[in-house]
């Protein structure tokens, strides 16, 4: 509860749980490992949780950063922090050294929330930061969860209006260092909104929410908008495959989203088989590209499940487009078109529409959008040069208006003075039987500037030798122009993937180049 004057047409973050406290006080909202939580004892948390921060000597505007897999102390703290007017920044917790610090001390973060097991790790890099504070999560004696779960529900002075900034959402770093997105509760209250029309949310009961909190998609796409609608929302760690089959049995689970890195093994995976799936009504996936030879092979596998492609990206809260079931058919290959808050342009160099049909870059406007960047003036204005944001995608929209991701600008390979898709690249390999994975990019050439060069993991049982490679190579002539294909096939175990399932290209591109 909060006491203290605000603006009475404001809508904060935290309103979105307020509400659906309100309207359905007795509905389980969350549940996480043993624990369980109504709309109303969330609510109840959040406030507790957010006094409790202040009472850090936090001010409104100070910066706190949570280090953590997705638990229920993960989604209070953020929750804590909007209701407090502090700043959330959410931090992949895979990273460590340099990466983690860097984060931290950009941010300017005071306190660092984390799990006990990272606890160490923070602590290894805090004398490099402003962090003055690690306090631990939960799954640990003195845990802030403790305080969190129970007790007397506060009275908060503090005064937070939609324009406030509430969280710094950093980039996924695929292509240069993470920015800090700075997004307001007005711009991702709009995002709900979008994904809750364009999602069909209010037709769902319940979801299942495993991929990272940290990354904007599982928070801001399906765990917040689900918790907006009234939805029960499972909550797992991490989006293993045979956890996540075994909760969409147990708890009749009607909408699940994944990156396409979890539903590929999940649709190799052998329990797919005899597993029951009967309650899903709604499959989302979205953070990278999903190969259309992967999606007709789980269309086949899951006959009768809606498919929703979702995409977009962090500095626009993230979803930006959807393409819906029933559009998959006539457009398997589309990420779709705007949501209700999005609008968008395809351009030139130039800054020129482009026609339809044809490729240039994708350009949003959108009460979704950051402000900017944090501490980064210089990329804050390139971004919105024109009035416009402009995302970096190459995208082509056809007369409907539907998009169709070509590539990201800086993944376009100039091959002989002639530029390449890396994705059309990628989709013809991967329908042949031995590819498992891959990845196209550039290398340097001294004849073609760039060739294009595809990094190869292969199925179980196969491997990788000169006449495999000579086979992939002649697959990919039989359906791509000449300059198209690929001039080297590199064979690997993996690609270098973030936590969200982004592929890494400027790693990629930097370990092949030096062998590794």
């Amino acid at each position: 509860m909060t006491t203290a004057a605000a603006d009475p047409r404001s809508s904060t973050v935290d309103d979105v749980v307020r509400r659906s406290a309100g309207r359905h006080p007795d509905r389980a909202a969350l549940v996480f490992a043993d624990r369980s939580w109504t709309y109303a004892e969330l609510d109840a948390g959040v406030s507790r949780a957010a006094a409790h921060l202040l009472s850090l000597g936090l001010v409104k505007g100070d910066r706190v950063a949570t280090v953590g897999a997705n638990s229920d102390a993960y989604l209070l703290a953020f929750l804590g922090c909007a209701r407090a007017g502090l700043v959330h920044v959410p931090v992949n917790y895979a990273l460590t050294g340099g990466e983690l610090s860097y984060l931290l001390r950009q941010s300017g973060s005071r306190v660092a929330l984390v799990d006990p097991a990272l606890r160490e790790t923070v602590e290894s890099v805090r004398a490099d930061t402003a962090v003055e504070q690690v306090l631990v999560l939960h799954g640990a004696p003195g845990a802030v969860l403790e305080g969190w779960a129970e007790g007397p529900v506060p009275e908060l002075e503090t005064a937070v209006v939609d324009t406030d900034l509430v969280q710094l959402l950093y980039t996924s770093g695929t292509t240069a260092l993470p920015k800090g997105a700075m997004m307001t509760h007005r711009a991702l209250v709009h995002e709900y909104l979008s994904c809750v029309v364009g999602l069909d949310f209010t037709a769902v009961g319940s979801q299942l929410v495993c991929m990272p909190l940290y990354h904007s998609a599982g928070m801001h796409v399906f765990l917040l908008p689900g918790l907006m609608v009234g939805m029960t929302n499972h909550l797992l760690p991490r989006p293993d495959v045979p956890a996540v089959l075994g909760m969409v049995a147990e708890h009749r689970i009607e909408a699940l989203f994944l990156a396409p890195t979890v539903w590929v093994p999940l649709a190799n995976h052998p329990d797919l088989a005899t597993a029951d799936l009967s309650s899903l009504r709604q499959a989302y996936y979205g953070a990278s590209i999903m190969p259309v030879p992967v999606l007709q092979r789980l269309q086949q596998q899951l006959p009768g499940l809606g498919f929703y492609n979702c995409f977009g990206q962090s500095e626009i809260g993230p979803l930006a487009c959807v393409l819906r079931p029933e559009e998959h058919a006539e457009r398997p290959e589309s990420c779709g078109r705007p949501v209700v808050f999005v609008e968008t342009r395809v351009v030139d160099e130039e800054g020129a529409d482009v026609p339809a049909g044809e490729s240039g870059e994708l350009l949003y406007r959108s009460p979704q959008l950051c402000t900017g960047y944090w501490d980064n003036p210089e990329a804050s204005e390139q971004a919105f040069a024109g009035g416009w944001f402009h995302s970096g995608d190459m995208v082509r929209a056809d007369e409907a208006g539907y998009l169709t991701v070509v590539d990201r600008i800086k993944d376009v390979i100039n091959t002989g003075g002639v530029l390449v898709a890396s994705r059309e690249v990628e989709d013809a390999l991967y329908t042949h039987e031995a590819v498992a994975e891959v990845a196209v990019i550039a290398q340097p050439d001294e004849r073609w500037i760039e060739a294009v060069t595809a990094v190869v993991v292969l199925r179980e049982g196969r491997v990788g030798d000169d006449d495999l490679a000579a086979e992939l190579i002649a697959h990919a002539r039989s359906t791509l122009a000449p300059f198209k294909i690929p001039k080297r096939v590199h064979f690997v175990a993996d690609l270098p993937r973030n936590q969200s399932g982004k592929l890494l290209k400027r790693v990629l591109r930097d370990d092949i180049s030096s062998g590794t």
